[in-house]
């Protein structure tokens, strides 16, 4: 009967696929599926007796009232406009070069995930303002369209990042479930903190693979030309005006983090009060502008929690029905051992990648797997990485690559859809490469936090 775990998941999936809204989707099926196996004796209601604890938890939780704080802080410094201006002043310092502007999308890509974190944000005002100019330049147009989407997904990777937020409290509740089945109370936990200082090495490695890559591409490309510029004079009180305010709310949230000072929470209300502070210097804070923030601010937290708790109903009856002991005998079972199940979790996260996104794999499948690999002795902050670079490439996988919507939303009618698909698959590529390399020397994610914390 414990195969029936199997069938809901693969159900779930299905019904997910259906377009229906995620967190309905969730919850709906699993309460029909379980009505449904009780009739024959393989579902005990309950479970659903631990289903309001669970809530409370998912509203009382102090690591998740981050994910509002960082996107009130992503949402607002979207609105300020602080992309177009670092663009103009990044475009405008490496210009000169044949891959400046590849560069300058890159570099201000970095800015952003570091400070807003939105990938839809970042891919679409990237698209808006530096792919007509990467056209003019002559850039072919799958390059050009594979550098905005794959810049865009670094919001993912590089802190202060939601989905390490959510990826933190996850695994740290599959990392006290591992404890309690070895039979350990420990009040050690896997924090925010650890992945954000963990995902510091391999977000900038992964920013540097793709910088060397659109060099090669472009210097490769004799079609491309540098921009041609008449003054050459950088402004750089331009320049440190784009600069300095990004940078310094970057080194008050992160560094406030890192050094201890401050929790992710704290350092999220830090952020998002410095968000409004820049907003309001820029002039771009009004009443009318304030609501809109508030509002989208508002529709994406109330979509992360809705799809939260919908996960904690479907985690109940996946576990009612004996999944949780079955995953488990087949890791344990596997030949090969903890590789060989680590290997099959991360081929099982990219291929859901094409047709789920980051909160829904994160939801359903991380606390499914995340006790079983631990158990196994898995470094918890290592997996979060890993997870997290996996988690990346579901914004560029098609058919459901949301990266690809957004910019095939404001891309011209010109650039054909199969040219974008065609873009991003180097930066796919380059994804996977740096999960092997995290796979062949872990210490990549685990070096930092040991040196800071111990």
């Amino acid at each position: 009967m414990e195969w029936l775990s199997v069938l809901l998941f693969v159900v779930v999936c299905l019904v997910l696929m259906s377009g229906y809204p995620v967190a309905l989707a969730l919850a709906g099926t699993s309460i029909i599926f379980a009505t449904l196996a009780s009739l024959f004796g393989a579902f005990d209601f309950s479970f659903f007796n631990a289903l309001p604890s669970r809530l409370f938890g998912i509203v009382n939780n102090q690591t998740l009232l981050a994910v509002p704080l960082f996107i009130l802080m992503g949402v607002t410094l979207e609105k300020s406009k602080i992309a177009e201006d670092l663009l103009i002043s990044m475009a405008q310092l490496f210009g000169r070069f044949k891959a400046g502007l590849a560069l300058s999308v890159i570099l201000v890509g970095m800015l952003l995930a570091a400070s807003t974190g939105i990938v839809g944000a970042t891919v679409v005002t990237m698209g808006l303002l530096s792919l007509p100019a990467m056209l003019k330049q002559k850039y072919p147009a799958s390059l050009a369209t594979g550098i905005i989407c794959s810049t865009g997904t670094l919001g993912q990777i590089i802190p202060p990042s939601i989905a390490l937020v959510l990826l933190g409290d996850v695994l740290s509740n599959a990392y006290q479930q591992a404890q309690i089945s070895q039979g350990i109370f420990s009040p050690e936990t896997v924090s925010v903190g650890d992945l954000f200082v963990g995902a510091l090495i391999p977000g900038l490695i992964l920013v540097a693979f793709y910088a060397l890559y659109a060099i090669y591409a472009v210097y490769t490309d004799k079609n491309v030309q540098p921009v041609k510029n008449d003054n050459d004079n950088i402004n750089l009180i331009a320049l440190l005006k784009a600069l300095l305010p990004p940078l310094t709310l970057i080194f008050i949230v992160l560094g406030s983090i890192l050094l201890g000072f401050a929790t992710p929470t704290e350092a999220a209300g830090i952020g998002a009060f410095g968000a409004l502070v820049l907003a309001a210097v820029k002039g771009k804070l009004n009443v009318d502008q304030a609501q809109l923030i508030g509002q989208d601010t508002v529709k994406v937290t109330s979509m992360i929690f809705l799809i939260l708790i919908g996960a904690s109903i479907f985690s109940l009856v996946f576990r009612g029905l004996g999944g949780e002991d079955l995953i488990h005998d087949v890791f344990h079972n596997m030949p090969g051992g903890v590789w060989t199940a680590i290997l099959v979790v991360m081929l099982v996260i990219f291929v859901l990648g094409f047709i789920l996104d980051f909160i829904e794999i994160t939801f359903v499948v991380v606390p499914i797997v995340g006790p079983v690999l631990l158990t196994m002795g898995v470094d918890p902050i290592w997996l979060g990485i890993m997870i997290a670079i996996n988690l990346q490439t579901s914004f560029l996988t098609p058919p459901f690559g949301f990266a690809l919507f957004y910019l095939r939303g404001v891309a011209p009618a010109s650039i054909k859809t199969a040219q974008i698909y065609k873009g991003v698959a180097p930066f796919i590529v380059i994804q996977l490469l740096v999960l092997v390399l995290l796979a062949v020397w872990p210490e990549l994610a685990t070096w930092l936090p040991e040196i800071m914390y111990g």
